[in-house]
């Protein structure tokens, strides 16, 4: 693929933009094709989107080889020798196609015609999917300063890549189309998921698709505009009596069908690129399915409201606390007496998040974690321990990871640099702590010790005991069958708070 540090190229080409591709459907005769250029240009005026209109040229003197210009055997021999235009009829054309506001863009297929292009003044430049790895013809392509538009059918993606490197590497505005050479294509064949595979590709190019399909079909422009396609091309033309329309150009009704579908879809895509706000509307009718939180029992003003204080029923109130408002990260307080059954308002609580506090506890504690070395199993639960609330969580707190919990025990404990833990004491529990990384502060009965890696200390019931760290700790505490109601601290304030532990089931 492309190597994405050289310079990316222009998209000066608009987006999106709507080709009209003539190909030889002047069929040789000057006025015919401009009748055709005025056609479409009445109905382009009915759309606003930007179009071009697009012709071809073969400088044919050099094209055919001598031997073969007067074998009409030869399909397209024939078929190119019968529409040739001269070079005042091309500028004709050229010049209607601009005075009926069409940009005006041109395929050639071999090297004078690339002068040609640019001696008439066309605005864009088009390369066929017969031609894309053409390296003779790419080569004069690539000396001119005119964006440039390829299809793909048929071309193997080193082939494309090598392309896309080539005109990238020279500062081309170049995009790309998805393309099936097929006339008509068939439905089975369009295969409109090769657009999502050029995007992926190629990113930094616009993407656009080429369409041979049945020109009464609409839906595969609608899909295209769907998966982010930029540009369309379609074969049109004008039927007459003198010069039937073959069967995968599109006459200006089917054309006006096609365009009205691409404006449909537009409409029912939306915007590209941003999360647009909801309506006034959308947002009431969906408060209106909301389940709104009420009080199981009192809640007195200062008092936190736990999620057992509470039950979620319809109808909502304006202005009340949701279930889609409740979360483990968001806390409410009550700003005053509320009774049983009131359902919980906005204006009555205090809310705040923590959810960016959590998130930060757990970053650093995986960074401490990987300064340990040691491997965490990815199922283990953690536990945010904050005695005197979250917000004071980086002056007093730890984090421990619960291994097994059976009989016996097993956590780590993370002591973050600064964190310092209160005293408390276990009625039951007998534990032991092993250091494994950084150094801890242990306060035993009051006597304290410094323990760095490797030391083992066993504190039995009863036992009052507090630690921290300056530089930040990781140690296993390895005990008897840890109970929920076996903490007992000496603040009386840390055993009085029942919201002191946030708990993650999945955080590795």
């Amino acid at each position: 693929m492309l190597d994405k540090t050289v310079a990316m190229p222009r998209n000066s080409l608009p987006n999106p933009l709507f080709i009209f591709e003539l190909a030889n459907n002047h069929m040789g005769d000057v006025e015919h094709g401009l009748r055709v250029i005025r056609e479409f240009g009445a109905l382009a005026k009915d759309f606003d989107f930007t179009f071009a209109f697009k012709l071809q040229f073969r400088e044919l003197d050099t094209f055919i080889h001598p031997a073969f210009k007067d074998r009409m055997d030869i399909k397209y021999i024939k078929r190119f020798s019968e529409t040739r235009l001269s070079r005042d009829e091309t500028r004709r054309l050229v010049d209607e196609i601009k005075s009926n506001d069409f940009l005006a863009m041109c395929t050639p297929f071999d090297e004078p015609s690339v002068d040609r292009i640019v001696e008439d003044g066309f605005d864009i430049l088009k390369i066929a999917s017969c031609s894309f790895t053409d390296w003779p013809l790419l080569e004069k392509i690539a000396t001119v300063n005119l964006p440039i538009v390829g299809s793909t059918a048929g071309v193997e993606y080193s082939d494309m890549d090598n392309v896309v490197a080539f005109l990238t590497h020279r500062d081309k505005d170049f995009a790309l189309m998805a393309c099936v050479a097929q006339y008509p294509t068939q439905n089975a064949a369009l295969q409109l998921n090769q657009i999502d595979i050029l995007k992926h590709r190629y990113p930094q190019l616009r993407i656009g698709y080429s369409t041979h399909e049945d020109p009464n079909e609409t839906m595969p422009v609608a899909m295209a505009i769907a998966k982010g396609a930029a540009l369309f091309e379609k074969h049109i033309g004008v039927p007459t009596d003198a010069y039937p329309l073959n069967n995968y150009s599109a006459n200006p009704q089917q054309a006006r069908a096609w365009l009205e579908a691409a404006r449909k879809a537009y409409q029912i895509a939306g915007v590209v690129g941003e999360r647009i706000d909801p309506t006034a509307d959308e947002l009431a009718a969906l408060r209106d399915l909301r389940r709104g939180a009420f009080l199981r029992r009192p809640v007195a003003k200062g008092q936190r409201i736990k999620s057992d204080d509470v039950f979620f029923a319809i109808p909502t109130q304006s202005g009340q606390i949701t279930a889609n408002d409740w979360s483990k990260y968001s806390q409410f307080t009550a700003t005053r007496d509320l009774p049983a059954d009131a359902p919980v308002m906005a204006e009555a609580t205090e809310r705040k998040e923590v959810r960016a506090k959590v998130l930060s506890i757990v970053g650093r504690v995986k960074q401490l974690l990987k300064e340990s070395k040691g491997v965490v199993p990815g199922e283990a639960e953690l536990e945010i321990s904050h005695h005197f609330g979250i917000e004071r969580f980086d002056a007093y707190g730890l984090t421990m990871v619960t291994v097994v919990n059976r009989g016996y025990c097993k956590k780590l404990i993370v002591v973050l640099p600064g964190q310092r833990h209160p005293e408390q004491f276990h009625k039951l529990k007998e534990e032991t702590f092993h250091v494994l990384h950084g150094e801890l502060k242990l306060q035993l009965d009051g006597e304290e010790r410094i323990c760095g890696p490797g030391a083992v200390v066993t504190i039995a019931p009863g036992v009052r005991h507090a630690f921290e760290s300056d530089t930040g700790a990781v140690f296993e505490e390895i005990s008897s069958t840890h109970f929920v109601n076996d903490s007992f601290y000496t603040d009386e304030a840390i055993n009085e708070n029942p919201n002191r532990k946030t708990i993650l089931r999945y955080w590795i």
